[in-house]
């Protein structure tokens, strides 16, 4: 299969990796050689972790950090400092990539929040933000006080002047995100994080929680900011997750999450090019309104009375 300048020898396109859509590898690996060009811009230069389910769905799955010395060398690698030594990390740059990965059973890519010539400065920070009870997120009325923390972080946001954007994940949540500009490491923009949410936590106790313990939730949503660490990865934009239907995650114009019909699955390999045709990628300019986490966290600390 060529894509780009790049040949790659494929294995086993007729392999089924959704059975109850009958979506094949080679299905998978077209998708992202598609959406490469929407998706890119937001996995460019961010060391990735493969979700890898090499016969789909329904068979073993593993997440993949260290890059397999089969790889091609195409594919760049970056050193990662762990506590037991190092390892070998891929950055995706390209749509060959992204095919690549799929070949290799890679139905998720995960990235980091930082990019790979500073790995310890984030310039993403994330809430994520998922229904208290399990199966909400296919559309049931579960999933409504997600939209609602979704609307409570953004109107936080909006109160200290930082820009948020939302993303389906795929899976069974939303995650807002606010573009940083790299001035704060992962210790700082966490604390900030903590900070948003236990201020907003503070503003509707009833329905939202920072208590990390499950038992101390007692229903409610768990404002969770514990994506904000060193080597720690999120869902990529437009990657396909491993459910049936093949949802892909998917970024949101902020009103969206107004929408009532709203899902963490409504977006899945079979309808997305159809929103990308009528609308831009909601995330074409997020770079623009990365903020310092210093002076937002000052704001934050003014309105919230120090």
């Amino acid at each position: 299969m060529r894509v780009g300048d790049r040949e790659i020898e494929v294995s086993n396109r007729d392999k089924v990796f959704f059975p109850g859509e009958g979506i094949t590898k080679g299905d998978l690996m077209d998708y992202y050689a598609r959406i490469a060009g929407t998706m890119l811009p937001h996995v460019r230069n961010r060391l990735v972790m493969m979700h890898r389910w090499p016969d789909g769905i329904e068979g073993e799955d593993w997440y993949h950090k260290d890059v397999p010395d089969y790889f091609p060398d195409w594919i760049p690698r970056v050193e990662v400092t762990k506590s037991d030594g190092t390892l070998q990390q891929l950055v995706c740059n390209e749509a060959a990539c992204l095919v690549y990965l799929a070949d290799q059973g890679t139905i998720t890519p995960h990235v980091w929040l930082s990019r790979a010539d500073d790995l310890r400065k984030p310039d993403r920070l994330i809430f994520d933000l998922d229904p208290p009870r399990a199966g909400a997120g296919s559309g049931d009325g579960g999933f409504a006080i997600v939209r609602e923390a979704a609307r409570a972080v953004r109107d936080l946001c909006d109160e200290i002047g930082v820009t948020p954007f939302a993303m389906t994940t795929g899976s069974s949540g939303l995650h807002m995100v606010v573009p940083l500009d790299r001035s704060a490491d992962f210790d700082e923009a966490r604390a900030f994080a903590r900070e948003m949410a236990e201020e907003t936590a503070r503003r509707d106790p009833d329905r939202f929680t920072t208590a990390q313990r499950k038992a101390a939730r007692d229903g409610r949503l768990y404002l969770d900011v514990m994506r904000n660490s060193y080597a720690q990865t999120a869902v990529a934009p437009y990657a396909v997750r491993a459910k049936p239907g093949a949802p892909v995650a998917t970024p949101l114009r902020l009103d969206e999450i107004d929408d009532s019909r709203l899902s963490s699955q409504r977006y899945s390999v079979r309808n997305i090019f159809r929103r990308l045709g009528q609308a831009e990628d909601p995330w074409r300019d997020i770079d623009r309104h990365a903020v310092s986490v210093a002076s937002a966290r000052e704001r934050l600390r003014a309105r919230a009375g120090g």
